[in-house]
């Protein structure tokens, strides 16, 4: 018995000798401070209710997600580490994010809805879905970010800049404008981005048709204006516009308008317009009782452009 008792003591006294003892650490900092500045310079007139900060740990896992009043950033906590970071405004509605755990296909995608009218479609353009055109989105990004710890002074600049393309629409010398019912011209723009992945500012997603409200001045002219995330890259399919309206005898009319070279020519993309001259508004029929006709039926007319 003794014999055994020494043994296990040297075998435990071996044991011991060949351990490496390490001290354990308390006050070793693995997080740092890191100042977020977004610097305005490429869209001076922005102001954006909210900011958002994503940032993507390079050896994978969820994205830190950071919140900013108003424009200007602020200080946080970031574990030490290197990241990928995404900034945008925060105060969309009619954009949604997907693919959030994922840098490179973070995207930026357009809503569905409910429209108050329905929309006609163009030929060829039945399988597109209809989507809301977006809210002013502005966004930066960074591939390389290192947060050191412990360290001081850290510091990280973005410079957000307007993300969604403006288009201006002008219709000239609408024949009859003073028929129409108050209220009920709109258009649609078929042949749209769907999504823009927001690490590279390519578009993305499905081909769309976007629908939007005109603005007339009740005798010869229609304007709108409104965002979208551009044409879809490497596509070839056409781009057009339709318009519609309905007159005070109820009866409703469409015309489809190839844009596609106004688009594809112009001389800055992000900022396109579009002028058409001519629409043929009819007079409405006068049947002498008051009585205002429905008709569910569109009356569709191809229109060449006039510039």
């Amino acid at each position: 018995m003794k014999r055994f008792q020494l043994l296990a003591i040297g075998l435990l006294a071996c044991l011991l000798a060949a351990c490496e003892q390490k001290e354990l650490c308390y006050d070793h900092s693995h997080t740092a401070d890191l100042e977020v500045v977004f610097d305005w310079r490429n869209a001076p007139g922005a102001q954006p209710a909210s900011m958002r900060l994503y940032l993507f740990p390079d050896e994978g896992g969820h994205p830190l997600l950071y919140e900013f009043a108003g424009r200007e950033g602020g200080t946080i906590t970031v574990p030490a580490g290197s990241y990928h970071a995404i900034c945008m405004n925060n105060d969309t509605e009619f954009i949604l994010f997907r693919h959030q755990e994922h840098y490179e296909q973070f995207e930026a995608a357009l809503t569905g809805g409910t429209f108050a009218r329905p929309v006609p479609r163009a030929e060829g353009t039945a399988t597109q879905e209809v989507r809301s055109t977006p809210d002013r989105l502005w966004s930066d990004h960074a591939d390389e970010v290192e947060v050191k710890a412990p360290a001081q002074g850290q510091q990280l600049v973005l410079y957000p800049s307007l993300s969604v393309c403006r288009y201006t629409v002008e219709i000239r010398n609408v024949a009859n404008l003073k028929y129409l019912k108050r209220g009920e011209i709109f258009g649609a723009l078929t042949g749209m981005a769907g999504g823009l992945v927001m690490s590279t500012g390519r578009t993305a997603g499905e081909m769309v048709t976007l629908p939007f409200d005109m603005e007339s001045d009740r005798t010869s002219h229609l304007y709108a204006e409104f965002y979208t995330f551009g044409c879809p890259a490497d596509s070839a399919a056409p781009q057009y516009l339709m318009g519609y309206a309905i007159l005070d005898d109820g009866k409703k009319y469409s015309f489809t308008y190839d844009v596609t070279a106004q688009i594809h020519e112009a001389p800055d993309p992000m900022d396109v317009h579009i002028v058409l001259d001519g629409l043929p508004l009819p007079k409405p029929i006068d049947n002498g009782g008051g009585f205002t006709p429905t008709v569910d039926d569109w009356n569709t007319e191809e229109v060449e452009i006039s510039m």
